[in-house]
């Protein structure tokens, strides 16, 4: 009996084979692989596991975090905002203007006439920008007119203020005649009326505007500043601002313009309540804004409660402790609670300029026995006289000639100064019955 093999039938057959096939897809596997290395490394193709790229911002996207931080009141950051937004879409005139327009409300939140003026001449170059890449947009023609307009103020535009009024007047006329109904273009229309002194057209048209469109802020605002300049409507200037504030709740600038309205009527709690509301919405957004702070200081000295007053600027000075017209406001708070002694330091800051040390013993930080290398690096520039400025000069004046003993010289300085404000406003009998009323002092003391 034989062994039986398995399937011994084919078994001296040789067996069936795929090892050709095997080989020719190792080597397509091969080419592939190549390729796609020589890709990768190429670039054209991404690298697998890698983190997915941040995508690309738009400009809308800027744009709508600036109306966003604008909506907050964190104006700085929205101007960054739409500056970004700007630089993606530079053909963009909706963007330019809504810069423009941001640009200009924030110069109320500024101290100085310089900053005013240079945060003003900024927003003039966005508004201009915007008009010049679309010259049909009704809006930018507008914007482009309120900037102009609060420009004008001879503060800021000196010698050429009149033209740029006129400016302004032919921006608004553009701005009509593309949108006869553009209710924000109306608005603006009033507000420069109103700074034409044509107080009939003002408030015809700021009523006309709020016909149109009582969603805006500006439209409001406006309405408020008529009514407020008119003088004997300032319950109705409130009633506006609070519409404004409504729309826009976060603006500070709003909340001041309530309290100083509620100061003309004396009715001072209110007006603190809506200078503490500044106050509330600056710390929220870490702001350190020493105007409210002036505010609350003036009305406390028309209350006269003159420690609160000096309290309350000290706090300004705090905040901003480079800043002359703060030191200004200083001097002023001490002269109204008759300190008069201590408003000369401060206004001498704020009016001749000071050294570091000078300004450390405004602030009452340092005596003149300080130790030099311990006191902040505060150098003040002096405020140059202008309308803003009148009022510090003057007293600050009166207050060296009252002051004055024989054998000092705080007369030379009331002379020095009162010489200065008799350059610019030898014409106004009320300022210069005071300047003749310091020097008749002097000349009777020495």
């Amino acid at each position: 009996m034989g062994i039986k093999l398995p399937d011994d039938r084919n078994i001296f057959k040789p067996r069936s084979t795929n090892n050709a096939i095997r080989i020719y897809f190792l080597i397509f596997l091969i080419v592939i692989g190549a390729f796609v290395y020589r890709e990768v490394m190429a670039g054209v193709i991404q690298k697998p596991f890698l983190p997915t790229p941040t995508p690309t911002r738009t400009a809308n996207s800027f744009a709508y975090e600036g109306e966003t931080n604008f909506q907050a009141g964190k104006l700085d950051a929205a101007i960054t905002s739409y500056i970004q937004a700007t630089i993606l879409e530079p053909n963009n005139s909706e963007i330019w203007a809504e810069l423009a327009r941001i640009q200009a409300y924030s110069s109320n939140l500024l101290t100085t006439d310089a900053e005013k003026r240079a945060r003003l001449q900024d927003a003039i170059k966005s508004a201009e920008t915007a008009v010049q890449v679309d010259p049909e947009n009704s809006t930018a023609y507008a914007i482009q007119a309120f900037v102009y307009d609060w420009y004008a103020y001879p503060v800021y535009s000196g010698e050429d203020s009149a033209k740029y009024l006129l400016n302004a007047e032919q921006s608004i006329a553009k701005a009509l005649q593309l949108d006869s109904q553009n209710a924000l273009a109306i608005a603006y229309r009033a507000e420069i009326f109103l700074d034409q002194l044509r107080y009939k057209e003002a408030l015809d048209y700021a009523n006309r505007a709020l016909e149109l469109d009582p969603s805006l802020m500006d439209v409001h605002r406006i309405y408020g500043f008529v009514m407020e300049s008119l003088g004997n409507s300032y319950d109705q200037a409130i009633e506006a601002y609070k519409k404004a504030a409504e729309i826009n709740p976060n603006l500070t600038f709003l909340y001041i313009s309530i309290g100083v309205n509620y100061r003309q009527l004396k009715q001072y709690d209110m007006a603190l309540e809506y200078f503490a509301k500044a106050v509330k919405i600056n710390e929220q957004n870490n702001i350190k804004d020493p105007i409210p702070y002036l505010a609350i200081a003036n009305t406390y000295i028309n209350n006269g409660e003159a420690f609160a007053a000096a309290r309350n600027v000290m706090r300004a000075v705090e905040f901003t402790p480079d800043n002359a017209n703060v030191y200004a406001q200083l001097g002023l708070v001490y002269f109204k609670s008759r300190n008069y002694e201590g408003s000369i330091p401060a206004f001498a800051c704020a009016l001749d300029g000071c050294s570091a040390l000078e300004s450390c013993i405004a602030r009452l930080e340092c005596t003149e026995d300080t130790d030099p290398a311990s006191i902040p690096p505060y150098v003040i520039e002096g405020l140059p006289l202008s309308d803003s400025t009148l009022v510090y000069y003057y007293t600050y004046g009166s207050v060296l000639s009252a002051m004055h003993r024989k054998g000092d010289n705080l007369c030379i300085d009331a002379q020095r100064i009162f010489d200065i404000v008799k350059k610019d406003y030898s014409n106004d009998a009320g300022i210069m019955g005071i300047v003749n009323a310091g020097e008749e002092i002097c000349s009777s003391t020495n």
